[in-house]
């Protein structure tokens, strides 16, 4: 349920933040980026937030150890492979939904964003 609740909601933050940026990365396109370089600009921009909220949510995970201990059953809440595996599967959810977002902004026709504003 939290992976699918990190998804949603990094998905909807770049899909309301390129929806914003219609008409810069259409001033981008008639400048001569490729598709490929805005797919980029916006996975990057995803990346980042998942790259600083990462060492966040594990200090944050490391701070509530002791409560999360009596909750937990033959498992410790500061098992590195567990925290490691929890980490890279945030990190696939994450690009998922940063790729969606990135693929609609590549898309974009520069004269029908530069018609708009």
């Amino acid at each position: 349920m939290a992976l699918l609740l990190a998804a949603v909601g990094i998905y909807g933050l770049l899909r309301f933040v390129v929806t914003q940026r219609t008409h810069e990365i259409g001033v981008r396109m008639a400048l001569g980026a490729s598709r490929a370089d805005v797919t980029r600009l916006v996975l990057r921009q995803g990346a980042t937030v998942v790259l600083l909220g990462t060492p966040v949510g594990i200090l944050g995970s490391l701070a509530t150890a002791r409560f999360l201990n009596s909750l937990l059953y033959e498992v410790q809440p500061t098992d590195p492979v567990l925290l490691a595996c929890v980490v890279t599967a945030l990190w696939i959810v994450a690009f998922a939904a940063c790729y969606f977002p990135a693929r609609r902004a590549a898309k974009v026709d520069p004269m029908v964003a530069l018609r708009c504003e």
